[in-house]
């Protein structure tokens, strides 16, 4: 293990014709070195500070978990040499210590040395000291091992928790990262700004000291404080020390979130503006790790991070793992939130936050940055970057109707701006919202192709359902016969063609080949969009279609795919998530139809890689542009995840939506692909899918990269590897 030194910007480093001398020049009064260690060390640290020219008295920071601060120092009177031991434990994820020499402008040397036992420790000390009596011995004893309130593993006893074992290794990780050179973060590079209001003197506490404990040159807090009248906050205020890096704007009066963040934001000098509120914490490491990103990403525009859920005494209780960005689901739920990096000269072009948005200022702020950015710019770092204290007692929580209300304002402003004219209701959870797009004067022609073959029960219902419960105005249906027998069936087709001008039926007897049925279908049909739809679904509301063709007016947009259900009300299509399995699969299937998932994504609309094609409409310009399902590839199995992967890499939106649900009684007129030749061609087709889209290396941008790939219901993975995004 080497230690790292690195020095503050009060010491120089002195030339010295005897290799083996550090020696360094004291340039103010506040000289300091920061000790860094890896998580897993040796565990004695030896270190000889010798003055040259005059006595010193140097003073040592302990980490308690809570950064260095005042009351975790160790000062010695003044001496000629000292010689200090520390034990700093064989693992831990405090990795710091800090030195400093002297209080006044000096000379002298310094060295720092890691033992794995006290006696090959001690035996270099004797050889170094030699003669010497006069230097002063000191041992700090055992060192503090884990940053703040992270619960300690406790081996043989109570398993941590998954949240705590990824949040742990997430810092380990972290910790070993090595700071990148700097070009595109030079100077002042981040200001993290704070609105305060009758914060309680350990929230402020937490936050500046999680602040202090990133050990990161170019950052500053500042705190603008909203006319606070509480006795401590302002106590609180009096009794800090004033420091370059941590500043404090005294605002005379109250006047809101978001006045007093624009106050906090007319002092910043960063290039890059971060937002917290007053009870959260920065988590360890996350100012090196969003500047590594920003270093390897220059021209991103946004960068936004991950969140460890923590209760008010700091210990973790959850993580809010987060897609890549996903303009959709904004429009339904503000998942970005904090910990989220933007370009300072951006927010100035947008005149700041907005008055009148009270508990989701930050969401209007959002839209209204983002408006215009390209998606490849705004960046998702998967790293729980800050712990958000989740109390209930911030302002969108206590005035949940106001906030609610302000953020169907903000999206409609939004809308407006693209002019395209909406109206915002409530989604599945009533306080996330579902943006109602305005009917068009004549709704487009969609045509809906059914692949099928006998089964009177299956195909007479979806037949019912079609012209006697769907409200859509304008479409046709073309099913495509594979080679009934059933008279009944036969008899049906007649009767629709006979009765319903906008129904016709082709009966082909061969083998059955769902993407050749699809084609056939696609190349007779004569709407302006196209509906895939399985024989054995079944409807359930009469707006179901209307809802996916207006998923359309999202931009860019090309495949719509709906929420389907078992018969038993569990999930059965929730969206297509690639690399499961190392092919692809529907995530949360077998929940309850009401699962709202993480964040509740399951209760709003959701940009997904792939939507199954029991329910898939396409629209003409994608058809047009993508042709026709592989026939020859995907007869049966994985054709909708052939079509929609060759849709994402054209560069199409594929949009789930929760607002059109259906049955799915799920392969009832086909049987079981799991024996002789069906198995067979299964296991052909799945081997076409990793060969022609190497689904088991792609990353889907709709899952965190810390969540699994093994089954429907991911799991969190404790991390191996740090993840730092990149542009394409």
């Amino acid at each position: 293990m080497t230690l790292k030194i690195v020095p503050n910007a009060d010491l120089e480093r002195e030339i010295s014709a005897d290799a083996d001398l550090s020696l360094w020049k004291s340039l103010g009064d506040d000289p300091a070195f920061e000790i860094r260690f890896p998580p897993v060390r040796k565990r004695l640290i030896v270190i000889d500070i010798a003055a040259i020219d005059e006595p010193i008295d140097p003073k040592f920071y302990i980490n308690r978990g809570y950064g260095f601060r005042e009351k975790d120092t160790v000062s010695f009177p003044q001496g000629q040499r000292f010689i200090i031991t520390a034990d700093i434990g064989s693992v831990g994820t405090i990795c710091a210590l800090r030195a400093d020499p002297a209080t006044f402008p000096t000379r002298f040397q310094f060295s720092a040395v890691a033992f794995t036992s006290a006696k090959s420790g001690e035996k270099y000390i004797t050889d170094r000291l030699g003669a010497d009596e006069g230097t002063r011995r000191i041992d700090l004893g055992k060192l503090p091992q884990h940053w703040m309130k992270l619960p300690r593993l406790r081996f043989g006893r109570q398993r941590p928790s998954l949240t705590v074992q990824y949040a742990e290794a997430s810092y380990r990780l972290a910790s070993e990262l090595e700071t990148v050179p700097v070009s595109a973060t030079v100077g002042t590079w981040i200001s993290v700004v704070v609105p305060v209001y009758d914060a309680p003197p350990h929230y402020l506490d937490d936050l500046v000291r999680s602040f202090e404990a990133q050990g990161e040159t170019g950052a500053e807090l500042i705190l603008s404080d909203d006319g606070s009248t509480s006795p401590e906050t302002r106590q609180w205020y009096q009794s800090r020390q004033s420091k370059d890096n941590v500043r404090v704007v005294l605002n005379e009066r109250n006047g809101g979130i978001a006045a007093a963040t624009n106050a906090g934001l007319s002092q910043a000098q960063g290039q890059w503006i971060a937002f917290l509120d007053h009870d959260d914490v920065i988590a360890p490491h996350a100012l090196k790790i969003i500047r590594r990103t920003l270093e390897q990403n220059p021209d991103a525009n946004f960068v936004y991070t991950d969140e460890l859920v923590v209760d008010d005494t700091l210990k973790p209780t959850g993580v809010m793992l987060k897609p890549a960005y996903d303009s959709v689901l904004l429009t339904g739920v503000n998942y970005i939130n904090h910990f989220s990096i933007y370009r300072h000269s951006r927010l100035r072009d947008i005149g700041y936050l907005r008055m009148g948005y009270d508990g989701s200022q930050d969401y209007d702020l959002l839209l209204r940055y983002l408006e215009g950015v390209p998606e490849d710019s705004i960046l998702h770092l998967p790293y729980p970057a800050y712990w958000w204290r989740r109390n209930g007692k911030t302002y969108s929580r206590k005035f949940m109707d106001v906030a609610t209300a302000n953020a169907r304002k903000a999206l409609t402003e939004r809308f407006e701006q693209q002019q395209q004219k909406i109206a915002v209701e409530g989604a599945l959870t009533n306080t996330l919202h579902r943006v109602t797009f305005e009917a068009p004067h004549t709704w487009p022609k969609i045509s809906i192709i059914i692949p099928s073959k006998d089964n009177f029960d299956l195909i007479s219902r979806i037949l019912g359902d079609l012209f006697e419960k769907t409200d859509y105005p304008n479409f046709e249906v073309l099913v495509v016969d594979n080679g009934s027998t059933d008279q009944s069936v036969l008899d049906l087709y007649e009767r629709y063609r006979s009765s319903e001008p906008r129904f016709s039926a082709t009966v082909k007897p061969e083998a059955f080949n769902f993407s050749r049925s699809v084609n056939r279908g696609l190349s007779a049909a004569t709407g302006e969009h196209y509906l895939i739809l399985n024989n054995d679904v079944e409807v359930i509301e009469p707006n179901w279609l209307k809802e996916m063709v207006s998923c359309l007016a999202y931009d860019r947009t090309g495949i719509v795919g709906a929420k389907l259900l078992f018969s038993n009300d569990k999930m059965q299509h929730a969206g297509v998530v690639i690399g499961f399995g190392g092919l692809a699969g529907h995530w949360y299937m077998n929940k309850p139809k009401e699962f709202g998932g993480p964040m509740n994504r399951l209760h709003v609309r959701n940009t997904m890689t792939c939507v199954t094609g029991a329910v898939m409409l396409i629209s003409g310009d994608c058809l047009r542009k993508i042709g026709l399902f592989d026939e020859e590839n995907f007869a049966v199995a994985y054709n909708d995840v052939d079509y929609c992967l060759r849709a994402y890499k054209a560069g199409y939106r594929i949009v789930w939506t929760p607002f059109a649900c259906l049955y799915h009684h799920e392969s009832l007129s086909r049987g079981s692909d799991k024996s002789g030749e069906r198995k067979k061609r299964f296991e052909q087709e799945k081997q076409n899918l990793r060969r022609l889209h190497a689904t088991q290396e792609f990353i889907d941008r709709a899952l965190n990269p810390a969540y699994s790939r093994d089954k429907s219901d991911p799991r969190i993975v404790v991390p191996t590897r740090l993840y730092i995004p990149s542009m394409p």
